[in-house]
């Protein structure tokens, strides 16, 4: 493919580094700053182009004329959605994905038969909203409180939940093939990989669970509770939870969950601080800044279940995070955008850094990769993948249909998770036949076997004949 990525933010610089991975992609980069440019084309085997990125001259210069897919990541929403209409009308490339952040763009809606939203208005084939996937993100994680990450797969029938096994979970010091005698006849699950001090293990019946072991686990969505039990003891329902940030993100959170749990937010600025008073029912909303250790201490955080720091600034975010910590809050999730952080701070002072970026660029990928991939999910700060594809075909034009999991063999590194058929979530699908229109959810433990990956579920060109 010719990809055109305009910016070259975290988001462009990490999407063309992964793109660049796969030899046939074409990748040229535009963005205003030449100096970035230059240290990332130092790394990479692509074009660069510098230039204003909804510019018609930059993006004719760039190769529009010849692409396939224009990805448009800048910082700006109106200059990638500005790019994307340029792209269609004067250069007609097919795929024009912009990532947009302000919600009057995403929600506005018309009664215009040719332009319902906005965004149609702008010819843009796919937006990417960061703030609505990290939102998304926080939601899950609120409800599930233990895990690390819960990620959704096939319309949310299958979940795949990151846990850190902790001493009380009733699987905890025995092998994973006694998960059964604890479980209810109905539910499964697939244990699809563990890390042990950062170390893969590709579980086995024999593999003992220890203190500390990070698992994948991939459930029914209705049973995750239940296979959450098997890694942790009963944790004590979450209640009451403080929201520091009352952006975007902050708000959207707290009125998703006010009617469920005990919500206070903080927010600095006054004016936002009223527009959230008469905008959210039942949270309690406090000007003032989420790093006064006074404020703090008089709203009882010491009684908090889950302080949220959600503001755009890291560093407030780290800062204010560490604060409730330190003060008693039990569990502690930071925003933090620069990635060279995550590494320092998760399951430290912080207990989950939620990463905006790497969210964003998973969604990104699910747009980008070959064959019919419905979902792409960065695991381990990127360095692994969860992905949902659905196959098509049969036995002569698919190298999966009309086949069981025992007889493909997969990438080195690369693992099957489940076999979602309609309603129906597979787990133990060694001998299951594939079907056309399978959805297959794969554990991808390095990330530069995609590629081979890609090629085994694509269909041959006789099923398009």
């Amino acid at each position: 493919m010719k990809i055109l990525i305009l910016g070259c933010g975290q988001v462009g610089s990490t999407i063309a580094s992964t793109l660049a991975m796969t030899p046939n992609n074409d990748i040229t980069v535009i963005d205003v700053d030449d100096s970035a440019l230059g240290k990332l084309k130092a790394k990479l085997d692509i074009q660069t182009v510098q230039g204003n990125a909804a510019s018609p001259v930059t993006l004719q210069q760039a190769g529009a004329p010849d692409a396939d897919l224009i990805l448009a990541v800048t910082r700006s929403d109106e200059t990638n959605m500005v790019a994307c209409r340029m792209a269609n009308v004067l250069f007609n490339t097919p795929g024009r994905i912009a990532r947009v952040r302000r919600s009057e763009y995403l929600e506005f809606t018309t009664e215009h038969d040719e332009y319902p939203s906005s965004l149609d208005l702008f010819d843009i084939t796919e937006s990417i909203s960061p703030e609505q996937l990290v939102t998304e993100q926080i939601v899950n994680l609120l409800k599930h409180t233990s895990a690390l990450q819960v990620l959704s797969f096939a319309d949310d029938k299958a979940r795949m939940v990151v846990i850190r096994a902790q001493k009380g979970g009733l699987l905890v010091g025995n092998p994973l093939g006694d998960i059964h005698n604890h479980l209810p006849e109905q539910v499964d699950c697939q244990i699809c990989a563990i890390y042990r001090n950062n170390r893969l293990i590709v579980p086995t019946p024999s593999t003992v669970l220890i203190e500390g072991d990070e698992v994948f686990i991939l459930v029914p969505t209705e049973h995750t509770d239940t296979i959450m039990r098997e890694l942790r003891p009963n944790a004590q329902r979450t209640r009451r939870v403080m929201i520091a940030g009352g952006g975007n993100i902050g708000y959207r959170v707290a009125k998703q969950l006010e009617s469920r749990f005990d919500i206070k937010i903080i927010e600095f600025n006054h004016k936002r601080a009223e527009w959230l008073a008469e905008n959210l029912n039942n949270a309690l909303v406090l000007k003032g800044s989420a790093t006064d250790e006074g404020l703090l201490d008089s709203e009882y955080i010491d009684e908090i279940d889950v302080f949220c720091a959600l503001t755009n600034d890291d560093e407030d975010n780290i800062m204010s995070g560490m604060l409730a910590k330190n003060l008693g809050a039990k569990r502690v999730m930071a925003i933090v955008n620069r990635s060279s952080y995550v590494d320092l701070l998760e399951g430290n002072a912080i207990d989950i850094v939620i990463s905006p970026h790497l969210i964003t660029i998973g969604s990104i990928l699910a747009h980008v990769r070959l064959g019919d991939v419905v979902a792409v999910h960065a695991l381990r700060r990127g360095a692994s993948e969860a992905i949902e594809v659905v196959i098509h075909g049969d036995k002569h034009t698919s190298k999966m249909v009309g086949r069981t999991p025992d007889e493909i063999k997969l990438p080195n590194g690369c693992y099957f998770a489940a076999v979602v058929r309609g309603d129906e979530v597979i787990m133990a699908h060694h001998d299951v036949i594939l079907a056309d229109g399978d959805h297959i959810i794969f554990f991808v433990a390095r990330r530069r076997v995609v590629q081979e990956l890609e090629k085994l579920v694509q269909v041959k060109l006789g099923f398009f004949g």
